[in-house]
């Protein structure tokens, strides 16, 4: 029986992981253009590169998080173990070396790959362990929206805390064109490093408060990766599965990263809240997260009632027909009435994909007798990873493509009309489009609710037999 315990408990771990994931999908393009300063098509190319070969070094991860065996289980230890290199690793990825443009590209290269190594090698293995806390598919259902809420919030904190952080500690340094955010190189580090010493406490106290149940039918030692491979690419739900949450994935990074440009040049964010120093920026993605939160809520109740395939399949086609509107809208209320209706689609769509993984776990265990969790779920993390280096990628190569002039210092920068409109594009149109992808996928997707219970009441009872 799962404790409110074990769901606070699990949630910790998401929150950790997602202060960084958005710091990655909301600042770290504009990081590298006009903190770090490398060219928008030097840093699209990177993103595509480091984010691709790290996609697949999740699935050997997975691999050997199935085979691990501690006092702790098998996933649990990563969280311990990974907690402070995260940590590290982040705050090396947003220190901008003395060097010359070749050495900077490379230092981005290496430390940006290194954190994103590390970042699998403990998150994969936290997202298997949501299949082996519970045999229930209820339960997980409520233990994914726990996730989702708790890294939603942890998302929440981060934009609280990010940019003011940076201008503290930018005082008297470089500032943006907008006046939006500092560029002070040292301000990003320091920022950045706080929040490495709150992301290492999450992960312990995920460590601590998470137990791991469920035992597989087959126990075997024997099994070869091979074998699991082959298992897993004859699984036709996981292809689904994978071809949509990347569509899904994709709608997210490319308004996520083109966001701060969008608001710095098109709409002009001259706003500054006084009590916070929040901007217009920052309370767009405070406003989102809030609404993502309403998501997760959400998603338990009417996935129950309607089925996880109906309610992901109208969710996106609503984000998709909402996301159309951005193209129009470009007045501050309207856009942040669409982010609210839009986000709360979002926060739906998310838990419903980690459940569904959990989902397939079960489908190849009662077909083949084989319970690879890590492996299954380290390609769930693959097609996030994937997601996020074609979207930002996309954006940068883009924004380039339609005349992006990178600012030069403090040098004021005027965009042309072309690249306004590519980012107005970026905004609207092709997150739309991702949507409709994802919602088309899910409609071949197998695993009905139905079948999906009768698969867990099947198992339940050859473990009983074991």
């Amino acid at each position: 029986m799962i404790t409110l315990k074990d769901k606070v408990g699990y949630g910790f771990g998401d929150m950790a992981s997602s202060m960084f994931w958005k710091i990655f999908g909301m600042y770290l393009a504009f990081f590298y253009t006009e903190v770090f300063g490398i060219s928008a098509v030097a840093a699209g190319t990177m993103f595509l590169i480091t984010r691709l070969w790290d996609s697949f070094y999740d699935i050997f991860v997975g691999i050997a998080a199935d085979r691990t065996k501690t006092q702790w289980g098998r996933y649990r230890p990563y969280l311990l173990w990974f907690a402070v290199p995260f940590a590290v690793m982040g705050v090396f990825m947003f220190f901008v070396p003395n060097f010359g443009s070749g050495g900077k590209l490379v230092y981005a290269y290496i430390t940006y790959s290194l954190m994103m190594i590390v970042y699998s090698t403990i998150n994969v293995p936290y997202a298997s362990l949501l299949s082996v806390m519970s045999s229930d598919p209820n339960e997980r259902n409520v233990l994914s929206s726990y996730r989702m809420t708790f890294a939603f919030i942890g998302s929440f904190i981060t934009f609280m805390l990010l940019q003011p952080l940076v201008d503290y500690f930018g005082r008297g340094g470089a500032r943006s064109v907008a006046e939006d955010i500092s560029t002070e190189p040292m301000a990003w580090t320091k920022a950045v490093a706080i929040i490495s010493a709150i992301c290492v406490v999450f992960f312990y106290l995920c460590f601590r408060n998470t137990k791991e149940r469920v035992v597989e039918i087959d126990q075997s030692e024997k099994a070869s990766i091979k074998k699991d491979l082959r298992l897993l690419m004859r699984n036709k739900p996981w292809w689904i599965l994978i071809a949509t949450g990347l569509a899904a994935l994709l709608f997210n990074a490319l308004r996520d990263t083109v966001a701060v440009f969008y608001f710095k040049y098109h709409i002009i964010d001259n706003f500054r809240m006084q009590a916070t120093g929040w901007t217009l920026t920052t309370i767009y993605f405070l406003i989102g997260q809030a609404a993502n939160i309403l998501g997760v809520v959400i998603a338990p109740s009417l996935s129950s009632k309607y089925g996880k395939k109906n309610t992901y399949i109208t969710a996106m086609v609503i984000a998709a027909f909402l996301s159309c509107g951005f193209f129009i809208v470009d007045n501050v209320t309207g856009i942040m009435i669409l982010q609210i209706a839009i986000s709360i689609c979002a926060g739906y769509v998310l838990p419903l994909l980690w459940s569904m993984f959990s989902d397939i776990c079960e489908h190849q265990e009662l077909t083949t007798g084989r319970r690879t969790s890590g492996l299954i779920f380290s390609s769930s993390s693959m097609s996030q990873k994937i997601g996020w280096a074609i979207g930002p990628a996309m954006v940068l190569w883009i924004m380039a493509a339609f005349g992006y002039v990178k600012p030069e210092g403090l040098t004021t920068v005027v965009q042309p009309d072309s690249a306004i409109f590519g980012m107005r594009l970026l905004f609207s149109i092709l997150p739309a489009i991702a949507c409709l992808l994802a919602a088309l996928g899910m409609i071949f997707y197998p695993l009905s609710d139905k079948k999906v219970k009768e698969n867990a009441v099947e198992l339940d009872k050859k473990r009983a037999g074991k």
